[in-house]
């Protein structure tokens, strides 16, 4: 028992002093690279990914920063990005003409699921790409040294 508490507080103090994982993004020349990733049907927690990102996007602007912003839908938030189901689709279809340092990523494993369970493969909104594997992507992405946020 007492080993267990010294590892946790070793843990704990590693984390806090950053020596632990992976070196902490930093912002090169006023340029930053976010990804908001959800995996939820839920349209408060959607909301609140087009919120994030906007604030954001208007924070930097407004110091005279630039950001780049992914946002990474996969299971059961793709219903964020899809023409046919997305509780969002107007306001998500005015986001995408406004904000054109956003862009949108579906996971394309989560597609596959879908056509195999519905039968056919649910249509995206415009201007959304797919990666192949979605959680893959924000590994990929946090190893490039972007911040990952999930809302």
């Amino acid at each position: 028992m007492l080993s267990a508490l010294r590892f946790l507080a070793l843990a704990a103090v590693l984390c806090t002093t950053g020596l632990a994982g992976p070196a902490r993004a930093q912002a090169v020349d006023g340029f930053h690279q976010l990804v908001l990733y959800i995996s939820e049907a839920d349209m408060a927690k959607m909301n609140d990914v087009l919120d994030i990102a906007a604030n954001v996007s208007r924070h930097y602007s407004g110091i005279g920063e630039e950001v780049e912003i992914e946002i990474v839908a996969y299971a059961e938030g793709l219903h964020m990005l899809r023409a046919d189901t997305s509780p969002v689709k107007q306001r998500l279809g005015n986001f995408m003409q406004s904000m054109v340092n956003v862009t949108f990523q579906a996971c394309g494993n989560t597609l596959d699921t879908m056509e195999r369970n519905e039968g056919s493969r649910p249509p995206l909104m415009e201007g959304v790409s797919m990666v192949q594997t979605g959680v893959a992507h924000l590994l990929q992405r946090s190893e490039e040294g972007w911040t990952l946020v999930r809302p």
